[in-house]
């Protein structure tokens, strides 16, 4: 067996084996086939694909290349959760205490930033003292005590994957369902949780830009999660328009206990609704989707999931009441103002462009080295379908500085976002399709039998 027939296989279209894909992962994360040779083999793989069964093995591979959580010693049912990110998608921080408050357990190991796609891990690093990176022995400890811990990706974590993606970035591969689906889904199979459940973006702000992409990578994931014996769910929902009003890492933060409290824009709560809700009903917490979110908005007022996002906050050292401060200076920060130059309807919210401003405004990271100001970011003070009147408010930008070149691009393309015109259009739904093992549901309404596909 050698890496110059892997190649020759993928460039003339035909499937590996499960030894022969074990054998190319194994011998590059160990640095034993050059990278000249896996680049090769990587371009191959982008132009003629892979079978699902070679993508399950390829992700089995990667996530078999180091760390495996040992949830044993955890009682009951394990769930991690993921999104392909978005603008404005603090979905994982509203559904996880959720999670939590169902009795289950949450195990989530997340990324940084990409691009103008916020991450999770920068969101909680904007909460003063945060402790993102744990040891493995400890997080298991945390969530015994509390059900939930996040943390970020350590070295020892599918290396193969941080390998292999370093390598994809600068060989123009990246854009590959099969190589995207066996990276995200080999960190989940690491963590060794029960279920998956996964929130597939598409549109202007995620990087899925079409609905066929998106099932299609949707499909995939859960193939494989399937097939490596984790029940495996993805939602696809709507990222022409940003998430919430809150874009930014702190100010995302405050949106998220707004949401717990019960005082979230709706947007968000209904697909994080939605995810707990799924949960819920295949865990057997409640008899229906619908009596699910039932339970959820009940367990939001009677304040038991935030409850339980404060609990895992402070085990995870981030300090409450520097994080209450902090929240109440933003209500004084400097903001620049965008106004209605006319009267009409917003039929439009552009996420790439309010993605860009807002990092642009050093609350998103441009490239690796970039130093992010966790308090900077855009309010939205309207949401697509709104009517506005001339002269009235429709954005902020949260920032320090307003004399900088970032600055006035930020301005600029803030401004461009928002498309507003006299007659009303359709607004998109935010839930797109849904994945469950083979079949793909493109509309809830048409669809009143969810409950039976989750057993």
């Amino acid at each position: 067996m050698n890496i110059i027939d892997c190649i020759n296989k993928k460039k003339n279209s035909e499937e590996m084996s499960n030894e022969e894909i074990s054998y190319v992962v194994q011998k590059y994360t160990l640095g034993e086939i050059p990278d000249y040779q896996f680049a090769a083999w990587l371009m191959a793989v982008y132009f003629n694909g892979m079978s699902t069964r070679e993508i399950t093995q390829l992700t089995y591979e990667m996530a078999q290349s180091g760390e495996r959580f040992d949830l044993s010693t955890i009682n009951g049912i394990t769930v991690d959760k993921h999104s392909t990110g978005g603008v404005g998608d603090k979905t994982s921080l509203v559904v996880c205490p959720i999670i939590a408050s169902l009795g289950l357990n949450v195990i989530k190991i997340s990324g940084k930033a990409l691009d103008y796609c916020g991450g999770t891990i920068d969101k909680l690093k904007s909460i003063k003292e945060m402790k993102v990176t744990i040891p493995s022995a400890a997080v298991i400890d945390q969530i015994k005590e509390c059900g939930i811990s996040i943390i970020s990706q350590s070295e020892s974590l599918v290396p193969a994957d941080k390998k292999i993606y370093e390598l994809r970035d600068l060989t123009a591969t990246v854009n590959s369902i099969p190589l995207i689906a066996s990276s995200i889904m080999s960190k989940k199979i690491a963590t060794g949780a029960d279920i998956i459940i996964l929130d597939v973006k598409v549109g202007s702000g995620a990087f899925m830009k079409t609905i066929d992409d998106a099932v299609l990578l949707a499909q995939t994931m859960v193939s494989i999660g399937e097939g490596l014996g984790k029940k495996t769910i993805a939602v696809v929902s709507n990222m022409n328009t940003p998430l919430g009003k809150n874009i930014g890492n702190i100010l995302e933060i405050g949106e998220v206990i707004e949401t717990l409290k019960g005082n979230g824009p709706s947007d968000l709560v209904e697909l994080c609704s939605l995810f707990g809700a799924i949960i819920a009903f295949i865990n057997k917490r409640a008899i229906s989707i619908e009596e699910g979110k039932l339970l959820i908005k009940e367990k939001i007022q009677k304040g038991e999931v935030l409850e339980k996002f404060n609990e895992f906050i402070k085990r995870q050292g981030g300090n409450l009441d520097l994080l209450q401060h902090d929240l109440e200076l933003l209500k004084t920060s400097r903001r620049v103002k965008i106004y209605s130059n006319e009267e009409g309807y917003i039929n439009k919210i552009d996420s790439f462009k309010i993605g860009n401003a807002s990092m642009l405004l050093a609350g998103r990271r441009n490239l690796k080295e970039s130093q992010i100001n966790y308090s900077t970011g855009i309010l939205l003070n309207k949401k697509e379908g709104d009517f506005v009147n001339k002269g009235e408010l429709i954005l902020e930008l949260v920032t320090d500085d307003t004399e900088s070149e970032e600055f006035r691009e930020a301005y600029q393309l803030a401004h461009e976002a928002t498309v507003i015109e006299k007659n009303r259009k359709v607004t998109d739904e935010l839930i797109k399709a849904i994945v469950i093992k083979e079949k793909v549901f493109f509309n809830l309404k048409d669809f009143n039998n969810l409950e039976s596909y989750l057993y």
